[in-house]
């Protein structure tokens, strides 16, 4: 995370549909396995999903259970919540030049164990 950039704790659903769209290409597999914990300023403790754009790091507070729901009910990810290869296709083509998606889908090539092709 770039050290200057403000952090936006939101909703995932009070988010633009651009952004929205980048965050489900990011996590084509679905929310629930990329969800981390930490504590809001009132100490509580909070589950949230990160994701970083040019000017913002985003924590999108979720729980587990909404996490699979979100993705449960959004007709671009299959029954196995993984995002439908012609919605990956159509994303992959508006946003991979994006510097701050193409970093974070290397990162979760990485973090998988994928191999990236150069």
């Amino acid at each position: 995370m770039a050290p200057n950039k403000p952090k936006v704790i939101k909703d995932y659903n009070k988010l633009d549909k651009d952004i929205q769209e980048q965050i489900k290409f990011v996590y084509s597999d679905g929310f629930a396995d990329h969800l981390i914990h930490f504590f809001d300023k009132h100490g509580i403790k909070v589950t949230a999903l990160p994701f970083e754009t040019e000017d913002k790091y985003y924590m999108l507070r979720m729980t587990e259970n909404e996490a699979i729901q979100i993705v449960d009910e959004d007709d671009d990810y299959d029954d196995d919540g993984f995002l439908k290869d012609e919605v990956k296709q159509d994303y992959e083509d508006k946003y991979a030049d994006l510097d701050h998606v193409a970093d974070q889908i290397s990162d979760e090539d990485e973090d998988n164990g994928n191999e990236l092709d150069d």
